[in-house]
């Protein structure tokens, strides 16, 4: 009988792996839009300062070619885009039909180029997830992108993308996670029919794009949560605990795709609400352990120095680094270096913005609007699953 003197183990999960480009260094929206800060930008070079991006778990994004866009976007969207960068303008029948080269959504040097960047990060990651692990994007979440318009910042719709490059490369079930202040529109309008596709949005309430509604069901698998102004980290624990943990362990995807927009916390100038990092790293951590293959976008977040802290612990948790209470000297340059011109005046950042990464939490009592429409999504919950 032969013995047996060691057993070979499988092929082991990669490290994470984080999908960045210089291209977001020197683009920007404009003077005055809200996405004039820098954001990938600053989470690479903060990364790099705290010493956890080594080089070999970051990949150089992909620009996506055209034809794979038009895994969602219309031919001629894709055509109207590229001739907006090339031509630096738009005649009103395009910024009629397209949403071009509105005030939401200018006219820009990269305005092809950067999101079809992003998007070949996130239709990248389901090729690079087909046999497990774990994936960060920032630059990726735009998720009010539509078929044939740009929405709400948003030129191309990526979540959209990676869900269906994760389908291509073998996940048949997915979880999508939304905790970004705004509704996911535009990923609710793709796969809001498809029973495969669970779909979980916390959003401000009455907050643009005034969608995701508490009643809305899909084919009985979207779980919108508009949640009030001052939501804190308490209530958002609760809706972790009793809404989001729950749908997903139900649901039992091959994969989770989480958009982990920075805009849901006090400092950010786009919504009322008043959530501290923490509340989002917490999500980070907990969802990892639900499905194999694991894909972490950004989002929204226009206050350069809490998006640029909130995504680096992101990527700080998901490789189980811990997070010192004071940044060292690098670290504190990166921050300082930042600025944040407003309409009016420079804004000044406070000490903490500098000297850490984490915010003290910011709990509170549960608002009631929580938890009855918790206890509403539950109890539909407990007849979908």
């Amino acid at each position: 009988m032969t013995q047996t003197s060691h057993v070979t183990a499988g092929p082991a999960t990669p490290a994470p792996r984080f999908i960045g480009s210089e291209i977001y260094r020197h683009s920007s929206y404009g003077a005055w839009h809200p996405l004039r800060v820098p954001r990938v930008s600053t989470v690479m070079d903060l990364c790099r300062a705290m010493g956890w991006l080594p080089p070999a778990q970051f990949i150089v994004s992909p620009r996506a070619k055209p034809a794979a866009l038009m895994g969602f976007h219309t031919p001629a969207y894709i055509a109207a885009l590229q001739a907006a960068e090339a031509a630096q303008r738009v005649s009103d029948d395009v910024r009629a039909r397209h949403g071009l080269g509105t005030p939401s959504n200018p006219v820009f040097p990269e305005m092809y180029r950067r999101p079809a960047t992003s998007a070949g990060a996130s239709l990248l990651a389901g090729e690079l997830l087909a046999r497990g692990g774990v994936i960060y994007s920032p630059a990726g979440g735009t998720h009010h992108g539509l078929p044939d318009r740009a929405n709400g910042f948003c030129y191309l719709n990526d979540p959209v993308l990676a869900i269906q490059s994760l389908r291509r490369n073998g996940a048949s079930r997915i979880a999508y996670v939304d905790i970004d202040a705004h509704h996911a529109d535009g990923v609710e309008f793709a796969f809001e029919n498809d029973p495969d596709t669970l779909l979980i949005s916390v959003h401000e309430v009455n907050r643009w794009p005034r969608s995701g509604a508490l009643a809305d069901r899909g084919a009985g698998q979207v779980f919108n949560l508009p949640v009030p102004a001052g939501m804190n980290d308490t209530d958002m624990a609760f809706i972790r605990d009793e809404l989001i943990l729950p749908c997903v362990a139900a649901f039992d995807p091959d994969a989770i795709v989480l958009q982990c927009g920075a805009d849901a916390v006090a400092e950010d100038p786009q919504s009322r609400l008043t959530l501290s990092n923490n509340a989002h790293w917490a999500i980070v951590a907990a969802l990892r352990p639900l499905a194999p293959r694991y894909l972490v976008l950004g989002g929204g977040g226009y206050n350069p120095w809490s998006v640029g802290r909130l995504w680096s612990g992101v990527w700080a948790t998901l490789n189980g680094q811990e997070i010192p209470e004071k940044l060292p000297e690098l670290a504190r340059d990166v921050l300082a270096a930042l600025h944040w011109d407003g309409p009016q005046r420079r804004i000044m950042p406070q000490e903490h913005w500098i000297t850490t990464l984490r915010d003290r939490p910011r709990d509170g009592p549960i608002h009631e609007d929580i938890r009855d429409g918790v206890n509403v999504l539950a109890s539909r919950r407990a007849a979908w699953a």
